[in-house]
């Protein structure tokens, strides 16, 4: 059996909170008669070890019954856990309520107590409709249809059968609809991701193609909220990867005030992260730095109300940092930026192995640069590293790209000659493998061609002015 499945356990109880423990322990001690219970006992150890050890447990337990079968009591534990956690968390998202609502409606059907269940469906349907839960909405006609065939049709009016009829009808399409939108926005942030922005005519072509479906629609004045989100979604998306920041801008900043509009209770804390962290950057990149701090206060006030599960902490802290960094890398406050990166330089630290590979490199990119700005090379090296020495980053990311060039950079700052010929061939060749090698990236190789060869001061003086003036 791998580590990951011994360790699921392990990492499912260190990831409670001490409320989730406190509410495990006491769902699990109604259903302990005389001794402690089993469940409680393993949970405690396995609480206690700070790195998972099977044979440690096995030392404590030694001669219990429950070890003959320990891979059933780790099992029986995991659920038991996730049971109190469901109990738990189920009145935090309408989600949540909804489908705790549908399960008491089964119950009670089975019960044939069908007016109550009707009743609760009702109640359903209704908070289903005021949140635009479709997929949850085709759930709730299901169990409708099913009451219609147990009471009869005959009772059911044909003004139901036809409501029921035409909400089918609604849900399918805007369903249908959400689905499309989203395979668009996924394809395109996929591209993105891997390509960055496009530099040339046919790159532009491929971002048009993407999204000539949400490039051609007009926008119903009757779309649902989660529509309006997604088309102004993809197409702040889009406008940014064919460089077009201002018309982007534009569209995050419709919906923060679609956000707005709503007090910021319909869409989920993930979705508001990201649009406003976006419109923070870009309007950063645009010189609009009063509009930028501006989002930035409004999304660290947001923050401060978010229920913030871990999921939720790791992306505020490595987002609003980032922005932060990035405003003071903007205008050269590397000392400013360097207090930051202290913080998140130990934050990196706590959550090693739950920070997803890509936003790590984003972060561990940022540290090299005020490491550089403040001419510790050795130090912004280190970082580079930590970037191109990730097997788990996928090395097709524009992010490795740059950390490329920033690599050399360092290289030639530090005077490494010796390494220098062999990080620029490797260089030359990670670009002209992924038909990356544009402008830019074709100077500045060229110029490190140059330096390697030179050792005359004042020739270098003229390289760099050449760089510059290029």
């Amino acid at each position: 059996m791998s580590n990951k499945v011994n360790e699921a356990l392990f990492d499912l109880i260190h990831s409670m909170t001490k409320s989730e423990k406190r509410y495990f322990k006491l769902q699990s001690s109604r259903h302990t008669i005389g001794k402690e219970n089993n469940y409680i006992r393993l949970f405690d150890a396995i609480e206690k070890q700070t790195t998972y050890s099977e044979e440690k447990i096995f030392a404590t337990f030694r001669g219990e019954a429950f070890l003959n079968r320990f891979s059933i009591t780790k099992k029986r534990l995991y659920d038991h856990i996730l049971t109190a956690l469901d109990a738990f968390h189920s009145g935090n998202s309408v989600e949540a309520q909804l489908y705790k609502m549908l399960h008491a409606v089964d119950i009670l059907h089975e019960k044939s107590l069908y007016d109550q269940s009707k009743r609760i469906l009702r109640s359903a349907e209704k908070l289903a409709l005021k949140n635009e839960k479709h997929e949850i909405l085709l759930i709730i006609s299901t169990k409708k249809k099913r009451l219609v065939e147990t009471c009869g049709y005959l009772v059911t009016k044909d003004s139901s059968l036809d409501a029921i009829r035409e909400n089918d009808k609604v849900q399918i399409e805007q369903v249908s609809l959400n689905n499309q939108l989203w395979s668009i926005k996924s394809e395109l942030f996929k591209r993105l991701s891997s390509k960055g922005i496009a530099r040339s005519k046919d790159e532009i072509e491929v971002y048009n193609t993407i999204c000539k479906n949400v490039l051609s629609r007009e926008l119903a004045a009757t779309s649902s909220l989660e529509t309006q989100f997604l088309q102004q979604h993809i197409l702040s998306a889009y406008a940014y990867a064919i460089g077009d920041l201002k018309q982007s801008l534009i569209y995050l900043e419709k919906n923060i005030d679609l956000f707005k509009s709503l007090n910021n209770s319909h869409f989920e804390a993930n979705k508001q992260l990201s649009v406003y962290t976006n419109a923070i950057y870009i309007s950063d990149k645009l010189g609009l730095y009063k509009n930028a701090i501006m989002h930035l206060n409004e999304l660290k006030k947001m923050a401060a109300n978010f229920s913030a599960n871990e999921d939720l902490s790791i992306k505020l802290f490595s987002s609003i940092t980032s922005v932060e960094l990035n405003l003071h890398l903007r205008k050269g406050e590397f000392e400013k930026a360097l207090k930051i990166a202290q913080v998140v330089e130990q934050k990196m630290v706590e959550l090693e192995g739950k920070i997803t590979p890509s936003r790590k490199a984003f972060l561990s990119f940022k540290l090299a640069v005020i490491h550089m700005g403040l001419k510790d090379f050795s130090s912004a090296l280190t970082w580079v590293n930590e970037i191109l020495n990730d097997s788990q980053l996928d090395k097709t990311e524009d992010i490795v790209g740059y950390t490329q060039l920033l690599d050399l950079l360092i290289h030639v700052e530090l005077q490494n000659r010796e390494l220098l010929p062999y990080s620029l061939k490797s260089t030359m060749r990670f670009f002209k493998t992924r038909n990356r090698m544009y402008g830019f990236e074709k100077t500045f190789l060229q110029f490190v061609n140059k330096f390697i060869r030179t050792s005359d001061r004042f020739e270098m003086e003229e390289l760099w002015q050449e760089l510059y003036d290029e």
